[in-house]
């Protein structure tokens, strides 16, 4: 269903709360990468250029026991200020009267940044009271952080009840996740081919079961591919495998027919170390070896069908693509999603290991979207939906 973006809502003068994902790497007080903070811009001056008065809230990292200095969102309010142009102002807390005030003060085209929510165990567990605390510093709600829209936290979900009669939105983030995401499932031009790599077929089993009823091929990569083999009764060597998951990879293949492919040969060497490598048929991989990339053979039907697609998604590498030496795989599927993009097909790449693959590889531009949220992207492509975007207007 359509939802209200914040451009619905004329903001002049009011008060918008926003939860923004601005959990970015932070090492003694200098952002490593701020992109997470690039990506929300649109939103955060589409809400300052039309005068409204706005208040961000972010988690930064695991914090365990209360506030600590290292997972403090100080560094993003001041990184924020030199790439907007203006100061940002920022709060020691989050919630109480002090913050009330703050919030209160604010001038049309003020940007407040609250503290790392997670600061307050509350947060994560969804308090109704912490949840209202937070509702009670807006006028307006946006949510534009799809990278923990999957979770039903006081931020994304609590707040956003507890302001029902006033407007609830998305920002132009969640906006483009949802038009990309969401038609990819719904409305795929075909054919349509799914990449799955990465380890553990366990991480995407819902994943790989919600796309064979959606996708015209369904094509394998990564460790999990190793669990495959072992359920048709192939070596795998010392390969990572899932044993416990092999029946059930059993009855994925069944339930498949022709739509999964496997890898017909595979990337060996004796540990991730290693740099002597060698070429072995795909589920012929010898009992002192481990398979680590997708080979030559598997590139080329890969990248052909790849090449007559409409839509592609691919979520997770094709193999240990941070050692060169079993880069190939992964580097000549985000040349193949970038190439078939030019040639009009809507490609999304699904966050996590495969978006910083296309990153580091220079092809981020070169795709149709690539996706905030790792985990949210996969929990997006298996239910279709999110809880925390279901109550907004």
């Amino acid at each position: 269903m359509a939802k209200k973006t914040i451009a619905d809502v004329d903001v002049k003068g009011k008060r918008v709360i926003m939860r923004v994902d601005f959990n970015v790497p932070v090492e003694n007080g200098v952002i490593g990468d701020d992109r997470r903070i690039v990506q929300a811009l649109p939103t955060i001056r589409s809400i300052i250029d039309r005068g409204g008065r706005l208040i961000l809230m972010s988690h930064l990292g695991r914090p365990k026991n209360g506030p600590e200095s290292k997972f403090s969102l100080k560094p993003t309010a001041e990184r924020l200020g030199q790439l907007i142009g203006r100061p940002v102002h920022f709060c020691q807390d989050c919630i109480g009267p002090e913050i009330e005030k703050k919030a209160a003060a604010l001038h049309d085209g003020d940007v407040l940044i609250l503290e790392n929510l997670r600061f307050h165990k509350q947060e994560e567990k969804n308090d109704p009271a912490f949840a209202g605390q937070l509702a009670r510093l807006g006028e307006v709600y946006v949510n534009d952080a799809f990278g923990t829209a999957h979770r039903e936290h006081a931020s994304t979900f609590g707040a956003a009840q507890a302001m029902q009669g006033k407007p609830r939105t998305i920002g132009f983030l969640i906006e483009k996740e949802l038009k990309y995401l969401g038609d990819a499932v719904s409305a795929p031009q075909r054919p349509f081919v799914a990449i799955l790599g990465g380890a553990k077929v366990s991480d995407k089993i819902n994943v790989i079961e919600q796309l064979l009823g959606k996708c015209d091929k369904l094509l394998i990569g990564g460790a999990m591919a190793y669990t495959f083999f072992l359920a048709q009764g192939k070596s795998v060597g010392k390969s990572l495998v899932e044993p416990d998951k092999v029946e059930l990879a059993k009855t994925l293949l069944a339930k498949a027919g022709g739509k999964l492919v496997l890898p017909v040969d595979t990337v060996v060497a004796d540990g991730i170390d290693s740099t002597q490598t060698s070429i072995v048929d795909g589920g012929v991989i010898p009992a002192d070896k481990s398979g680590f990339d997708i080979g030559p053979r598997t590139i080329k039907a890969y990248q052909a069908e790849i090449a007559k697609a409409k839509t592609v998604i691919w979520n997770g590498p094709m193999g240990v693509f941070e050692r060169p030496q079993f880069a190939q795989g992964t580097r000549a599927v985000a040349q193949a999603v970038a190439d078939v993009t030019r040639h009009g097909a809507t490609t999304v790449i699904g966050g996590g290991d495969s978006a910083a693959a296309i990153e580091q590889m220079g092809l981020s531009d070169q795709v149709s979207h690539v996706s905030t949220g790792g985990g949210a992207s996969l929990e997006y492509l298996e239910n279709g939906h999110f809880s925390t975007i279901d109550i907004l207007d």
